[in-house]
């Protein structure tokens, strides 16, 4: 009896457990989203046609000036005179410091005294010689000890010339390292000038791109702080070793502009347009569904949105080649796609 109480339990918990199972089921597939056939389904379309594929590439690089120089005086001694500050244009032969030459100019005249004597030693031995009177080696040592204090005093007056420093282009005072009165040493810096009046655009250009750029190349460019100004660059310089990244740098000349000035270390970008393939049959990015080894795409036919396996070819930032399975003219879905199956009613939206 036992036994039979425990099959009837055993049984009633079967039957229990399947009768949960199917309940279930029914509220799933209740839950389970179904499309109805007869509903169209809006999409956004294009057409696949004959285009010419390019492919545009934006390159970054930073402006650095055309010019820049650290002033260094060629002579010591202490700055009397040093009239500029941080930030000030200056041109072309502008004082930049003035060294006291006090000293200098007292041997100057020192020499010239010198000179005067030896000149009139000179006159006098050339009489003397004449008559016989001296010997002409007097003569002669005389007329070297002149040329010796003419080259002494032009020395001199080389270094009186080198204390006054000046800037040897137009440009800006972005530095300035020394004040007035302070001594300074034959080759210590006194101030840096900057010339921005043409900048040079340095862009690093990866080796499967720089054939595409040459000498002589005329750029537009862009800048971020002048998102609306349009500047013009040329090439001037394409390097010819990279680094160790195979990326080359490639310098482009920009003239500055009084109204958009431009400053060194701003940063500048060029975009180069390359023809991937002339007239060819391509659709847009969006259109292809599935991997790139099996793309696939959804056509308009009758309309219905009908899953299509193609085969593509160049690609570019936008559109794809499409070598087989499509035509010209033919409707491509490119977007909605994830609410579709073969053969769906549609609507272009």
């Amino acid at each position: 009896m036992k036994r039979i109480l425990v099959i009837l339990a055993l049984v009633a918990t079967l039957g229990l457990t399947a009768w949960t199972l199917v309940n279930n089921k029914k509220e799933v597939e209740e839950k389970v989203y179904k499309p109805n056939a007869g509903q169209k389904v809006g999409v956004r379309t294009a057409v696949a046609e004959l285009r010419n594929l390019s492919q545009e590439t934006e390159f970054l690089g930073s402006f650095s000036p055309n010019r820049e120089i650290e002033i260094r005086p060629q002579a010591g001694g202490q700055i009397i005179s040093l009239p500029i500050e941080e930030g000030q244009t200056v041109g072309a032969g502008r004082l930049i410091a003035k060294l006291d030459d006090d000293q200098l100019k007292y041997q100057i005249e020192a020499a010239q005294v010198t000179l005067e004597g030896y000149q009139n030693d000179l006159k006098r031995y050339e009489n003397l010689v004449k008559g016989d009177a001296t010997p002409a080696v007097n003569l002669e040592r005389t007329q070297l000890s002149i040329r010796s204090t003419q080259a002494q005093i032009k020395q001199l007056q080389k270094q009186v010339a080198n204390t006054t420093v000046t800037t040897p282009f137009s440009g800006i005072v972005t530095e300035k390292v020394v004040e007035k009165g302070s001594v300074v040493s034959v080759g210590s810096p006194i101030a840096k000038v900057t010339d921005i009046s043409t900048l040079k655009l340095v862009v690093q250009i990866p080796e499967k791109a720089i054939n595409q750029f040459h000498v002589g190349q005329t750029l537009p460019i862009d800048t971020e702080v002048y998102p609306d100004a349009h500047f013009s660059g040329r090439i001037s310089m394409i390097a010819a070793q990279g680094d160790a990244a195979h990326n080359y740098p490639v310098e482009i000349t920009v003239s500055n502009s009084s109204k958009n000035l431009l400053r060194a270390g701003m940063y500048g970008s060029i975009a180069n347009t390359n023809n991937v393939k002339s007239q060819t049959l391509a659709v847009p990015r969006q259109a292809i569904i599935g991997s790139a080894k099996q793309p696939q795409i959804y056509v308009i036919e009758n309309g219905k949105a009908m899953l299509k396996s193609v085969e593509i070819g160049a690609t570019t930032n936008d559109y794809y080649e499409i070598t087989k399975g499509l035509k010209a003219g033919d409707q491509v879905v490119t977007s909605g796609q994830i609410n579709l199956q073969n053969g769906t009613l549609v609507v272009a939206q």
